[in-house]
């Protein structure tokens, strides 16, 4: 403690009153010795105060019922701190305040306080101390519902009526890259979909309107009264929000109904969907022209797959010509640039002891050789009911569709040097088929430059990287320029010297 005296305008000494030491003049007439023995100007100052810490979200309380985010040794703890003092501090000028080191994971944070208060005779005190704050854990709100799993004001159910869960893989990794997974409370993953919940409405009509920008879809929404307070004449209700995708996925060969096929530029009611993401990217295998249906044309004139990928059969390339030249009817619509029309002559694998060959005209001409392996449908001999197939002309069906030339599946895996994230969620039922399918999906990435440019691909550090965009087998590949580099901090990184520069 130190005196700072109210004037110095005499340059005489007096003695204290209390002790006799010779000092200059002040209004107490005492040394700081004696002052410190008669006032202490820290009386009613907490030199020890809590603070309450969820380890979860890693947020403070800010009293009432406030939590905010900061870092140790911030301007946002400070003021934090400081807050807690605000009533017993308001009775003195606060000077200075700054933190005094301490282990991070001591549990405590020191203040270093310098106040001034005017005492006997209008003398005015300085003094410093320190103030110990402990971190005592509590869990906030937020971290307490999830925990529980059960405390939710909304859920968003989405659903897909398919085999295959190709859009849903997509989605999963849309949702992450755009972090719309953080507001969750639980994701419950059931057999045709997957089920988020929320703590409150806002955030679940947040991921509606996300999902009707990215997939095509159709939405439902209903509320269930839980209780109500008639003094006060306020409401509680649990919303439910049903979220329906088209039932349609990559590969998949549909029939459209006769009115669709004209309004997109009299393209063939026989068409190949090659990408699915806000709408729907369907390819005429024997004209090459393109279409795009959203979810509002899709659920006026809706229509359905012919075939699951379990259905598809292996073909072998005996022949194939290039079409040249290729006369466009009347309206037709856009040409697709990236494929190429071919007349092939291709016979199943299955049958390769007969004479029996199927011909047909694709869009994989640019993909395709003499003995090339290639998985299509067999038209000719399925048993198909849908209403627009039975009312087509039978000399206008083809004899079979083929959707992509077939590489071998173990090669791939092993020179497969990236990997995605995935959702952390429960799983109701464990689906068998699910590792194939995903196999197929990060196929499909390989094979699609568009389709990967909304997705996050990370590299692998368990593999080593080869910089080629093909193997040998010609197998598309994923370039290394393609690929992040996972941030991956271990718990021992936050105990060493640089807890402040990774918690700041």
């Amino acid at each position: 403690m130190e005196y700072i005296p109210a004037s110095a305008n005499s340059q005489g000494k007096i003695l204290c009153c209390e002790c006799g030491t010779p000092i200059p003049p002040n209004p107490a007439s005492m040394c700081v010795a004696c002052l410190r023995t008669q006032v202490d100007i820290t009386e009613g100052i907490p030199k020890q105060v809590s603070v309450h810490f969820c380890k979860q979200c890693e947020r403070y309380l800010q009293p009432p019922a406030t939590w905010v985010q900061c870092a140790l040794e911030s301007r946002e703890l400070l003021a934090l701190c400081l807050k807690k003092l605000k009533a017993p501090i308001s009775k003195v000028r606060l000077i200075d305040a700054g933190f005094v080191w301490t282990e991070p994971h001591s549990k405590r944070i020191k203040l270093k306080l310098t106040i001034q208060k005017e005492v006997m005779n209008g003398a005015i005190l300085q003094q410093v101390f320190v103030v110990e704050f402990v971190i005592q854990a509590q869990m906030c709100d937020d971290c307490h519902r999830i925990e529980a799993k059960d405390f939710w004001k909304a859920i968003v159910q989405v659903r897909q009526k398919t085999v295959h869960k190709k859009t849903f893989f997509y989605l999963e990794q849309l949702i992450l890259k755009h972090k719309l997974h953080q507001n969750t409370l639980r994701i419950k993953e059931i057999h045709d979909g997957i089920d988020f919940y929320y703590a409150s409405k806002q955030h679940g009509q947040k991921m509606v309107d996300f999902l009707q920008c990215t997939v095509p879809c159709r939405s439902k929404a209903s509320q269930r009264l839980i209780s109500h307070d008639i003094h006060s004449n306020t409401y509680n209700y649990k919303s439910t929000f049903s979220v329906e995708i088209v039932p349609v996925c990559k590969d998949n060969v549909v029939c459209l109904s006769p009115r669709l096929a004209q309004s997109l530029g009299n393209m063939n009611q026989i068409c190949v969907c090659i990408r699915v993401t806000n709408t729907i990217h369907l390819i005429d295998p024997c004209t090459l022209q393109m279409a795009e249906v959203d979810g509002s044309t899709y659920w006026r004139y809706p229509f359905s797959s012919l075939c699951d990928p379990r259905q598809l059969q292996e073909f072998i390339v005996m022949d194939i010509e290039i079409i040249r030249d290729q006369k466009q009817g009347a309206g037709a619509g856009i040409r697709s640039n990236r494929h190429t029309l071919a007349e092939v002559w291709v016979k199943k694998t299955s049958e390769m002891n007969t004479s029996l060959q199927y011909h047909c005209r694709t869009h994989l001409g640019h993909l395709l050789n003499h003995g090339d392996l290639v998985l299509g449908f067999d038209v000719a001999n399925a048993n198909i009911n849908n209403e627009f197939v039975n009312k087509m002309n039978p000399h206008h069906l083809p004899d079979v569709v083929l959707i992509k030339k077939s590489y071998d599946r173990s090669k791939r895996q092993h020179r497969r040097v990236w990997r995605l994230k995935e959702l952390e969620r429960d799983r109701e039922v464990m689906d068998t088929d699910n590792e194939g399918q995903y196999q197929d999906f990060l196929e499909d990435l390989e094979e699609d430059e568009a389709l990967r440019k909304n997705i996050n691909i990370f590299r692998d550090p368990s593999k080593i990287p080869v910089e080629s965009d093909t193997d040998d087998e010609g197998a598309p590949r994923i370039s290394l320029v393609e690929m992040l580099e996972d941030l991956c901090i271990s718990e021992d990184a936050t105990g060493g010297e640089g807890a402040d520069m990774i918690m700041s």
